[in-house]
C-alpha cells in the first residue's frame, strides 16, 4: 500500500470515531463468510457501521485525535474489525446474540470510558443511551404529580359516595 493512500486511509477512520464517538474494537477472526454477511446486515439494521481496519492504521489514526486512546493500544492485535455507533449500548447487545463468543469483544469506547477485555461486554449492555436517561427522567418527574392527581380523583370519589348515600338515606 502506498504511503498517501494510508495517509487517506487513517484520516478517514479518525474523521469515523470523531463522528461516531462510540466504538468497539472486535475480533471476527472465527466467522466464515456467512457469518459475517449476517453481522453486517444486523450491523446495518441497528445503525452499527461495521469497518475492517489494519492494526497500524486504527493505532495511527486514535494517535492523531485529542483523546488518549492509549487504553485501547493493547487490544490492537490480531484481525480488528471496528463497531462504530452513536448509541453507547448498541453494539454490545448485538454481540450478546451471540452465545458462541464469537465475535469477541476485544476493547471498547463508549461514553467517554474505556473498557477492556470480553468480560465487560455485560457492562457495556447495561449503559443507558442518552434516549433512555431522558425517559428514566421524565417518569420519575411525572410519578409524584401522578400521584397527586389520583389522591384527588379517589378523595373526590369518596367525598360524592357518601354525601349520595346520605342523600339517598330514608328521614
Amino acid at each position: 500500500m502506498r504511503k498517501e493512500d494510508k495517509g487517506v486511509i487513517i484520516g478517514q477512520l479518525a474523521d469515523t470515531v470523531k463522528q461516531y464517538g462510540h466504538f468497539y474494537l472486535v475480533d471476527t477472526t472465527a466467522m466464515d463468510a456467512a457469518s459475517t454477511s449476517e453481522l453486517r446486515r444486523k450491523c446495518f439494521k441497528a445503525g452499527i457501521k461495521l469497518v475492517v481496519v489494519k492494526n497500524s492504521l486504527l493505532h495511527k489514526a486514535l494517535m492523531g485525535l485529542d483523546v488518549d486512546y492509549s487504553p485501547l493500544f493493547g487490544s490492537l492485535k490480531g484481525t480488528t474489525s471496528v463497531m462504530f455507533s452513536e448509541v453507547a449500548n448498541a453494539p454490545a447487545k448485538l454481540l450478546k446474540e451471540y452465545k458462541d463468543g464469537v465475535p469477541a469483544l476485544k476493547a471498547a469506547y463508549a461514553e467517554e470510558g474505556f473498557y477492556v477485555g470480553a468480560d465487560q461486554l455485560e457492562a457495556l449492555a447495561t449503559i443507558k443511551s442518552k434516549n433512555e436517561v431522558i425517559a428514566d427522567i421524565v417518569a420519575l418527574l411525572q410519578s409524584p404529580a401522578k400521584n397527586v392527581i389520583s389522591a384527588l380523583q379517589s378523595g373526590g370519589n369518596t367525598i360524592h359516595g357518601v354525601l349520595k348515600t346520605l342523600g339517598e338515606r330514608a328521614e
